[in-house]
C-alpha cells in the first residue's frame, strides 16, 4: 500500500494556505474545497423549498435526497436508518425523548462519554424515574470502557448502555463490537455509541459493529456543520415520532427531525465521500498509518518527561488509539502552557475539559477541571514537521 500523499491532501483544504497550524481538530476539522464550493453553488443557484414540481425545486430535492443515500452508505447503513441534524448533542437528545422506556428500566452510562451522550439519558431517567448506573473505569491515567466491568452492571432491567467509540480526551479506541455482544446478551438492552472522536480517523461500519445507535459530526469529518445519528431498523418500532401527526414515520429522519435538515449543508455531504476515492478502505488505511507516525512523535516526547502525565493510551499503535492526545504537566497550568506556545508560534490547540467533565473530575481526579488537560488533536493533513515543531516548543516551555 502506497503512503498517504500529505501534500496532495493539504491542497484540498483551503485553510491550509494560511499560517495557522491546526492542532485542535477534535473540535472541528477543516473543510474540503469541494464542500465549500458545493454550499456556495447551492445557495446561489438552487436555494428553494424542496418538494415542489418546478425544475429548480426538483433539482434541489434530488441533491438533498442523494445526500442522505451517500451519508447512510458512508457508515454502511440504509437511508431510512439515519437522521441528519444540527449536532450530535441535539440528535442524542431527540432519540432520548423518542425512545420508549418501561418503569424499572436501568441505564448504564460510561464516564468516558462526552456529556452529549450522558445528559440526555440522565434527564430522561429523572423524568421517568429510571435508575442510572455508572460504568466508571478504574485507571485515572488510562481509563477505558472495559467489557468485563460492564458485565457486572448489566441485568435483565438494562434498557440502554452509552459509551464513546473513542474518548475525546484519551484517544483510546473502545472495543465496540465486544461491548455490543455483551450488551445484546440481554434482550431489551440497546447500545448507543458516540463516534464523534473516532469518525475522522477510521472507516465506520455500523453493521459490523452491531450497534443500535451511532452518532458522529460531519463537521469533524471534513464536511459541513451537521451531525448524523444511526438507529438500526430492527428497533424502529421502539422509537416514537416527534413529528407532526400528519407526517409519515417510515424513516428515522421522519421520526426525529422536526423539520428538514439544513438544505445547503446536507446536499454537500457527497463531496466528503468523494474525497475518499473509489477505494475508501485504502484511503482510510493510509490516513491511519500517517496519523500513527504523527502521534508517535508527540507521545514519545511526552513519555520522556517525568513531569508530564499522559491521560489515555500511552502507545502510538493505531489499533489502540487515534491522535487525540491529552496530558497535564506538573506545576504548569494547562491553559498557561497553551498560551506560552501560542505567544511563540502559529500552533493552535487548547486546554479544558472538552465537555468530558465527569471523566476528568470523577475518574482522573484533576483538581481544576476547568483548566483541565492540554489537548493536541491531529488529522491526516498535519505533517511530521508540524508535530516536531510543537515538540520543540513544548520541550522549552515545560
Amino acid at each position: 500500500m502506497a503512503s498517504l500523499d500529505v501534500t496532495a491532501a493539504r491542497a484540498r483544504f483551503p485553510a491550509m494556505q494560511q499560517e495557522q497550524v491546526f492542532m485542535d481538530n477534535a473540535g472541528g476539522s477543516q473543510v474540503l474545497d469541494t464542500v465549500a464550493d458545493s454550499i456556495r453553488s447551492y445557495l446561489l443557484n438552487t436555494n428553494v423549498q424542496l418538494g415542489a414540481t418546478y425544475g429548480v425545486s426538483k433539482s434541489s430535492t434530488n441533491a438533498y435526497s442523494n445526500a442522505y443515500k451517500v451519508a447512510a452508505g458512508f457508515i454502511n447503513a440504509a437511508t431510512e436508518e439515519i437522521s441528519i441534524g444540527v449536532s450530535t448533542t441535539q440528535l442524542l437528545h431527540n432519540i432520548s425523548i423518542a425512545l420508549t422506556f418501561h418503569p424499572g428500566d436501568e441505564l448504564i452510562l460510561s464516564k468516558l462519554n462526552h456529556e452529549a451522550n450522558i445528559a440526555p439519558w440522565i434527564q430522561v431517567a429523572e423524568r421517568l424515574g429510571l435508575r442510572v448506573k455508572w460504568w466508571a473505569a478504574s485507571d485515572p491515567k488510562n481509563p477505558v470502557c472495559d467489557p468485563a466491568e460492564l458485565k457486572t452492571l448489566l441485568t435483565n432491567k438494562t434498557r440502554l448502555v452509552s459509551c464513546p467509540h473513542t474518548s475525546n480526551i484519551t484517544g483510546t479506541i473502545s472495543p465496540v463490537r465486544e461491548i455490543a455482544d455483551t450488551v445484546h446478551a440481554y434482550p431489551r438492552a440497546l447500545l448507543c455509541v458516540d463516534g464523534v472522536a473516532l469518525a475522522p480517523h477510521r472507516q465506520v461500519d455500523v453493521k459490523a459493529l452491531d450497534v443500535d445507535f451511532y452518532a458522529f459530526s460531519w463537521y469533524k469529518v471534513y464536511g459541513p456543520h451537521l451531525a448524523q445519528l444511526y438507529a438500526s431498523s430492527r428497533i424502529h418500532d421502539q422509537i416514537q415520532s416527534l413529528g407532526h401527526f400528519f407526517k409519515a414515520t417510515n424513516t428515522l429522519d421522519l421520526k426525529l427531525n422536526l423539520a428538514s435538515a439544513n438544505y445547503e449543508l446536507t446536499q454537500s455531504i457527497p463531496r466528503v465521500a468523494e474525497y475518499f476515492g473509489p477505494e475508501p478502505s485504502t484511503r482510510w488505511a493510509q490516513m491511519a498509518e500517517h496519523e500513527e507516525r504523527l502521534q508517535q512523535i508527540l507521545l514519545e516526547f511526552l513519555a520522556s518527561d517525568s513531569r508530564i502525565t499522559i491521560i489515555g493510551e500511552p502507545s502510538a499503535r493505531k489499533e489502540l488509539r487515534v491522535p487525540v492526545i491529552s496530558f497535564v504537566v506538573q506545576g504548569v497550568g494547562s491553559q498557561q502552557l497553551v498560551e506560552a506556545v501560542e505567544r511563540r508560534s502559529a500552533f493552535g490547540f487548547r486546554s479544558g475539559h472538552m465537555y468530558s467533565h465527569r471523566l476528568l473530575a470523577e475518574v482522573c481526579g484533576l483538581p481544576d477541571v476547568e483548566d483541565g488537560v492540554v489537548r493536541v488533536s491531529l488529522l491526516h493533513y498535519n505533517t511530521e514537521a508540524e508535530v516536531q515543531g510543537l515538540v520543540a516548543l513544548l520541550r522549552e516551555e515545560v
